[in-house]
């Protein structure tokens, strides 16, 4: 599949959002991190504009993106018409948790249930953002027992990273959310050389021969009925090398996991300034980390129409 660059930026970064915000909405609310200014309103800032930034990003794709708005009443038979109905509704909550929690400087009660919905309600997108790709039949690599989970597990893995970082700099750092940033990522790491794992063995039932229906010999593609690229190859039939697709494996592992996974054993045993620092570090690398992992996702998935391209 094409990788392309809007909606590999709209899944990394609103993963982190939606991961932030339920962090902030469940810890915040029920008094877990106490409700200061402005760290309330940097950390909801930047999961709020993480989340916009990324959904502004994801019209980017889309051939006439001032219809974007119709897709809303689909919810009953789309997941992309869910997502969009989560993600809208999701702001109604985190907009009353920031009043109730930064404005207000409230923990409990009313901003404790807004903040829990606001939890909820990333939690419910960022399921819909995965199930857009799981309920895809044509594209064995993501219609997968791995692909919903990674999206939950790589969503809590940025936005907790992003939480430990930001509670180090203003000095208030938890040794619970740096465990759990820590732990949530060498998850991420082991999902992901599981699903790897999973798609290079993978067995694709559907053939040329299937296809067709035709059982005798071998189906192949002679020559195509057009002589320049179209819609169906530009957006179905990306091809990358396997050499290629192996240096990025690796990029991968080093950005989005090993590195962070290291500075933040280093900010377990250094005083403030080295600690928020190393953590800030970790949480920027892990971005760029999983922008290399996500344009994966979309380059290494195969669609069932490239066998009518002999791909």
């Amino acid at each position: 599949m094409h990788p392309a660059y809007s909606v590999v930026f709209f899944t990394t970064a609103t993963g982190a959002g939606y991961g932030l915000l339920a962090l902030l909405g469940v810890l915040g609310g029920l008094g877990f991190i106490a409700p200061e200014f402005w760290l309330g309103l940097v950390g909801m800032a930047l999961s709020l504009g993480l989340i916009v930034a990324g959904l502004l990003s994801s019209t980017g794709h889309l051939g006439r993106p001032e219809r974007a708005w119709r897709a809303f009443s689909q919810w009953r038979s789309s997941w992309l018409s869910r997502e969009g109905v989560a993600a809208v509704a999701t702001f109604i909550p985190a907009g009353l948790f920031g009043i109730g929690w930064v404005l207000m400087g409230k923990s409990g009660g009313w901003v404790a249930i807004v903040g829990l919905m606001a939890a909820a309600g990333g939690v419910v997108t960022v399921c819909t953002t995965g199930m857009i790709y799981a309920s895809l039949k044509p594209i064995a690599q993501w219609r997968s027992r791995y692909t919903l989970p990674a999206y939950l597990i790589f969503s809590a893995m940025t936005g907790g990273v992003l939480l430990n970082g930001l509670l180090r700099s203003f000095g208030a750092g938890s040794t619970l959310v740096l465990a759990g940033a820590l732990l949530a990522t060498l998850a991420g790491w082991g999902w992901k050389l599981a699903t790897w794992h999973y798609n290079d063995r993978l067995e694709i039932p559907t053939t040329a021969n299937t296809a067709t229906g035709l059982a005798g010999g071998t189906v192949r593609s002679i020559e195509w009925p057009h002589t320049e690229e179209n819609y169906l190859l530009k957006e179905m039939g990306f091809r990358i090398a396997r050499k290629h697709s192996a240096k990025l494996r690796r990029i991968t592992q080093v950005l989005a996991f090993a590195v962070p996974a290291i500075l933040l054993v280093i900010a377990f045993a250094l005083p403030w300034p080295f600690a928020a620092a190393a953590s800030l570090l970790a949480a920027l690398m892990q971005f760029v980390g999983m922008l290399v992992e996500r344009w994966l996702f979309f380059a290494e998935a195969k669609h069932t129409v490239t066998l009518y391209y002999g791909r």
